[in-house]
């Protein structure tokens, strides 16, 4: 038996997000065996639904824009804290923003994926981890019981509670939330819809967006400023409840595709993106507000770079200090995303007090370097800043 047969996968991914499955296919286009776990059975409902400029860059690099873009609807503005800014203003100038449930952006990504070659399994989740100087063992429950997976590497891409981050003993900073929200994809005739129901609204209660996705799909997000979130399973009632206290009005919906989700703006950045031959990409790096798209485009990112290392290091090719290079690269840039989406939630609520903030950023606005440095930033552009983190 060869060295590479005492392995189940060159590389175990624990999780199928976007940065999950954008890693599967990356590995598996370098020749890499990449196996992709996911713990739900089904693909669930994500508060993503903006594809900012740089996940369309990325995506456009990987050819699979052209045909999200059939499905998108496109955004030509795009605001810091629902103050807008002007993209021409930025040179070069980065591709429109255009809105996209993540759930339709992750079933193209898993296609992409196991057309590349990668291997993706729901409805297996990872109980533990041990690893030593030559791979790392992965406890696994699935359908079939439990077993145990032999991979190289292993990369930890399951959110925000990532077992794999704990299992790694890989710390992390945090802040707690101050906002909650529902989101959930409603079956509804558009002609039937109110027009308050439809884009967003702004106001001291909190924010609210509907969008159609599809046909007779429209995606609903409420956001309400303070306030602790509601205990158990969100309910269709409640949602609709949510809606009308932001809107004025009750939505007329004829169902719900699956149930609400809920979601807030706590953040937590991972100390270290790498432990061993343990690595974390996506929200179980980075977890901030759903805002703009950063999340997204961060984790495509993440994923791009870290399966460009670890396909050389599987190939024996990587030079010393190539994954260690990974946190160096990323952690930077989550760390800049946190920053830029908690000083827009800082410029949302209270109304009444930053309300005059509000009043002086739209003057700023109105010049050009301040204009441009804002709309890099919320375009997922802006060059990661050295300051001191998460506080």
């Amino acid at each position: 038996m060869s060295p590479r047969e005492t392995y189940d996968a060159d590389v175990v991914v624990v999780g199928a997000g976007p940065a999950g499955l954008l890693l599967g296919a990356e590995l598996a286009r370098s020749g890499v065996r990449a196996l992709v776990l996911e713990r739900d059975a089904e693909p669930r409902v994500a508060p993503g639904v903006a594809l900012n400029g740089s996940a369309v860059l990325t995506l456009e690099r990987l050819g699979l824009m052209e045909r999200l873009r059939r499905e998108a609807v496109p955004l030509p503005q795009v605001h810091f804290a629902l103050l807008w800014v002007d993209l021409d203003a930025v040179t070069p100038r980065p591709p429109d923003p255009v809105l996209l449930p993540q759930s339709r952006l992750e079933a193209v990504l898993a296609e992409h994926a196991v057309a590349r070659g990668a291997v993706v399994r729901r409805g297996h989740e990872v109980l533990g981890l041990e690893q030593d100087g030559d791979g790392v063992a992965v406890r696994v429950r699935g359908a079939d019981g439990r077993h145990v997976l032999r991979s190289r590497f292993l990369v930890g891409a399951d959110g925000p509670e990532s077992v794999v981050r704990r299992a790694a003993g890989i710390t992390r900073t945090r802040t707690a939330p101050t906002v909650s929200g529902l989101v959930a994809d409603a079956e509804a005739d558009p002609a039937a819809l109110a027009p308050e129901h439809f884009g967003a609204r702004f106001s001291a209660a909190g924010l609210y967006m509907g969008v159609p996705v599809g046909p007779r799909t429209v995606r609903l997000m409420t956001t309400e400023f303070g306030g602790r979130a509601a205990d158990g399973a969100p309910t269709r009632d409640e949602l609709i409840a949510a809606v009308a206290a932001l809107t004025g009005s009750e939505p007329k919906i004829e169902g719900l595709y699956r149930p609400p989700v809920r979601y807030d703006d706590r953040t937590h950045l991972a100390d270290a993106y790498r432990s061993g031959r343990v690595f974390l990409a996506g929200d179980a790096a980075h977890t901030h507000y759903p805002l703009g798209g950063l999340a997204l485009s961060a984790a495509l990112a993440d994923a791009v770079s870290l399966g460009g290392k670890l396909a050389a290091a599987v190939r024996g090719e990587a030079p010393a200090g190539l994954l260690d290079s990974y946190h160096a690269e990323r952690h930077p840039v989550g760390r800049r995303i946190i920053a830029v989406t908690r000083a827009q939630s800082a410029l949302l609520y209270p109304l009444e007090r930053v309300g005059p903030l509000r009043e002086l950023f739209g003057e700023l606005l109105r010049l050009g370097g301040v204009n441009e440095y804002l709309a890099r930033a919320v375009s997922g552009l802006e060059s990661p800043d050295p300051g001191t983190g998460v506080h």
